[in-house]
């Protein structure tokens, strides 16, 4: 796959040099229901705080210079959860699609959906799909919402896809590589993640991105998600901004 560089955020005259700035950000917002549970709340009462939290580290990467922000909102596992608690991410997500597209529109920022559309509310689809629309002209950050989403699902989807071109004859297998595969994925057209976050401690990818974060730096935090402030996030990039990356060479630079 083939490796991106990081942008740098512009500096001026007589500064020091700018920080590595990753051009994609992923991040697993984890930690909700503990959040909850930890004040003796209902788990839809840490869900609430957690969708509130992201208007800030979208703003945040969005000021930082980040090209594209992935957030794993609902992940094809979470339908076994009660029933309760699915209608009410649903309501979350729709709710808070119509609050935000706006700041969307202010920011320049261009809104996507990635995960299988099957099981979904159709009030839900319907508010993705018209943020999808009116946000589509939008030149600025790409703000990435990971909802029935799982990457192995996703790969499968997307081997299937190029299954049927071969069997009508517009694809030669031979001519199957990782940027054919990479074109029939959710996030085709973005750079791969360069840096993945997870909160609440947890140590496990949890069927995200498992294609694109082949070189992705992680970074991993105890705080819980509606904790994580934009304080954090820049521990984050400031962390990223210092690692070396080779991408299984020797380079001496840490882009």
């Amino acid at each position: 796959m083939t490796a991106t560089t990081p942008t740098t955020a512009p500096a001026a005259a007589g500064t020091e040099p700018p920080a590595r700035v990753p051009q994609h950000v992923a991040i697993i917002m984890d930690g909700n229901g503990r959040w909850a549970e930890q004040r003796g709340l209902p788990r839809i009462a840490g869900h609430r705080e957690g969708a509130r939290r992201v208007r800030g580290t979208v703003q945040a990467c969005s000021d930082a210079g980040v090209k594209a922000l992935t957030l794993y909102s609902f992940s094809s596992e979470n339908w076994k959860r009660p029933p309760e608690e699915v209608d009410a991410l649903m309501e979350l997500a729709r709710h808070h699609l119509q609050l935000e597209r706006q700041m969307m529109l202010a920011n320049n920022i261009r809104f996507r959906r990635i995960g299988r559309r099957d099981g979904m509310h159709p009030a839900v689809l319907a508010e993705f799909d018209r943020t999808e629309d009116e946000t589509g002209t939008c030149t600025g950050m790409t703000l990435c919402l990971a909802m029935n989403y799982g990457s192995r699902q996703e790969i499968l989807d997307g081997v299937r896809t190029l299954a049927q071109r071969v069997r009508r004859g517009e694809l030669d297998p031979a001519a199957i590589d990782e940027h054919a595969i990479s074109g029939v994925l959710g996030t085709h057209g973005l750079p791969d993640p360069d840096l993945l976050i997870r909160t609440a401690g947890e140590r496990r990818l949890s069927n995200f991105l498992l294609w694109q974060i082949s070189y992705a730096e992680l970074w991993v935090t105890d705080v819980l998600w509606p904790e994580f402030r934009e304080p954090e996030l820049a521990s984050a990039l400031a962390d990223f901004a210092r690692r070396r990356r080779t991408y299984g060479g020797l380079g001496a630079g840490k882009a």
